[in-house]
């Protein structure tokens, strides 16, 4: 079956015109979040990823880290919740240079569980968020690091 060169363009350009629009929403959430990753202190990084820096202990938020990690260029780390509504989950390193290491939007009606590997500079306090319901859930524990992974 031959196509025509009016019909080939028409659908090359209807193509671009789709892939454009669809990458125009993902390349201004780069920005939104680049402050919040550029920031070098946890309660400014969270403030500019959440819009506050209140966070309320719960054993509903789970975190899977673990107690020492023999190279912190590569660690585990996994987070679940069943609270209902949950909009993101975020996953913050105290002591790193930068300490936001990951975010994820969590789709309405999507089960609230991810995995990941982050980078620890030193032993250090992980943080999981869990924003649900106007509020930030949050849970957290002690990495120590034999090896450290944000080496310059």
């Amino acid at each position: 079956m031959a196509i025509s060169r009016r019909k080939f363009l028409n659908i090359l350009t209807t193509g671009s015109a789709a892939c454009l629009t669809l990458l125009t929403p993902l390349s201004a959430f780069a920005a939104w979040a680049a402050d919040a990753f550029k920031a070098t202190e946890l309660e400014l990084a969270l403030n500019r990823l959440l819009g506050s820096t209140e966070l309320i202990e719960s054993d509903d938020v789970k975190l899977g880290v673990p107690k020492i990690a023999e190279n912190g260029a590569a660690v585990s780390v996994s987070v679940k919740t069943k609270i209902k509504k949950v909009e993101s989950i975020s996953i913050f390193v105290k002591e790193n240079p930068q300490p936001l290491t990951a975010s994820f939007s969590i789709p309405a009606g999507t089960r609230a569980d991810v995995s990941t590997r982050i980078r620890l500079a030193q032993t250090s306090t992980v943080t999981a968020v869990v924003k649900a319901n106007g509020q930030l859930f949050s849970k957290s524990q002690e990495v120590k690091v034999t090896i450290g992974g944000c080496g310059g």
